[in-house]
């Protein structure tokens, strides 16, 4: 299935640091990040992100799977693309957040704002429907 964003960021010794991609469902962009999302890697899910409301999307929907670790700057990404999707008639949610993240999530009251599903839901699994 091709992706319609795809981006690393933070190229060093060991190579990317955070990759994103976005796939559609119907009317719903599924983003897809891993790795680390920090101040100097944030650009891959920012550019997904931006896409995803530029199409309309209706929701997007960040799979959080394999998002291993996110700062504060991730974190106002996030809430930044939030009050983004508000003001185009859309809405931004989270799914299948790992303990790392799932904490500082807690622990700053992000929580309140995004609804956080615990896994990405069975509708927009790849593969998984009819």
């Amino acid at each position: 299935m091709p992706r319609d964003v795809r981006g690393t960021g933070g190229d060093g010794p060991v190579g990317a640091r955070l990759a994103a991609t976005v796939r559609w469902s119907g009317t719903t962009a599924v983003v897809t990040v891993a790795g680390e999302l920090d101040r100097d890697n944030q650009e891959p899910l920012r550019e997904a992100l931006s896409a995803s409301l530029a199409r309309h999307a209706e929701r997007v929907v960040v799979d959080c799977g394999r998002l291993t670790f996110c700062d504060s700057t991730g974190l106002n990404l996030l809430l930044n693309a939030r009050l983004d999707a508000l003001e185009a008639g859309s809405r931004v949610e989270l799914a299948a957040v790992r303990p790392p993240v799932d904490r500082l999530l807690d622990i700053t009251g992000v929580v309140a704002v995004f609804r956080i599903h615990d896994e990405l839901p069975g509708d927009l699994v790849e593969g998984e429907h009819p």
